[in-house]
């Protein structure tokens, strides 16, 4: 049986791969953030990887079931001297895949502090300081920045704006930067754990007590039309998506990508659930946002 050479499996990974990010740079510059925020845009994401596997991985990763198209690994000094493989195996994946290379780094007095916060040792100070440990690392990391498509200065930056940082640079055009969730409930079952934001719709006059609409939800139109005609019901649907707005613009600037508005009644089966499905109408379309409806409560006695 003949042996695939390095060059095959190359070009076996090549004909399958989506895009590839290999992320470095210096210790405490922010490679745990980053990996955090590009999971949460939809990338697998492989941490603390030798150099050496980057090619297995990625063969892997395409000959499985549904093929991982965004493949992340995180690559750095904690792999000892294996470090010292990355610039030529980054360049053997770039002349065969999609491949880019961020590399973060970070002032030496930022990165002291960081350590100092964290109180752990740099991976590379052995028995000196920890300067010398950062120092030692520019040394061993200075080839694979000459390489890197994106530098990243994280000095001046916290991790919500870091995670801003990567959205801007490695999200699918047109993917969501926020996903906010419309829930209804009912006051009676308590509320919801999870809402960060809590309005309440017993305001309006309860369809439960008309016989025709005691039995449908507001799902059903009767029931939307019943209370979207109360007075009042517009005027608040308008006035609080317009205050939900500049919310969920902040949300974004501050990399809090998923949120919950949880509207409430007593049961939670017509005009919280009304309410909830207007409201999304009205903040659908919302620039980087996703919208959707849940029903906590419906269909509970």
């Amino acid at each position: 049986m003949s042996r695939k050479r390095p060059t095959d499996r190359l070009e076996s990974v090549s004909e399958q791969r989506g895009e590839v990010l290999i992320v470095t740079g210096m210790s405490g510059a922010g490679r745990s953030t980053v990996g955090n925020a590009l999971e949460d845009h939809g990338w697998y994401v492989v941490d603390n990887l030798p150099p050496q596997m980057l090619v297995p991985l990625l063969d892997l990763a395409g000959r499985v079931d549904q093929q991982l198209p965004r493949v992340a690994a995180v690559v750095d000094v904690r792999g000892g001297d294996r470090f010292a493989e990355l610039p030529a195996t980054a360049q053997q994946l770039r002349d065969a895949n999609n491949l880019r290379i961020l590399f973060l780094d970070a002032s030496d007095a930022a990165l002291v502090r960081r350590y100092e916060q964290v109180r752990r040792p740099h991976p590379l100070q052995g028995d000196g300081t920890l300067l010398d440990g950062i120092r030692e690392e520019r040394r061993q990391t200075e080839s694979i920045r000459e390489r890197a498509d994106v530098v990243v200065d994280t000095t001046n930056l916290n991790i919500h704006q870091l995670a801003s940082r990567v959205a801007d640079l490695f999200a699918d055009d047109g993917a969501p930067r926020h996903r906010a969730t419309i829930m209804s409930f009912g006051f009676k079952y308590g509320l919801p754990a999870d809402a960060d934001l809590v309005a309440d719709m017993r305001f309006l006059p309860n369809p439960f007590w008309n016989d025709d609409l005691r039995n449908l939800t507001g799902e059903d139109e009767a029931v939307s039309a019943f209370v979207l005609e109360q007075e009042g019901a517009t005027e608040f649907l308008d006035a609080y998506a317009a205050a939900l707005r500049p919310v969920i613009e902040g949300y974004q600037r501050e990399n809090k990508s998923h949120s919950t508005i949880a509207i409430g009644c007593t049961g939670g089966k017509h005009r919280s659930v009304a309410m909830s499905i207007a409201l999304a109408r009205l903040l659908d379309g919302t620039p980087g946002v996703q919208v959707r409806v849940r029903h906590r409560d419906l269909g509970r006695e």
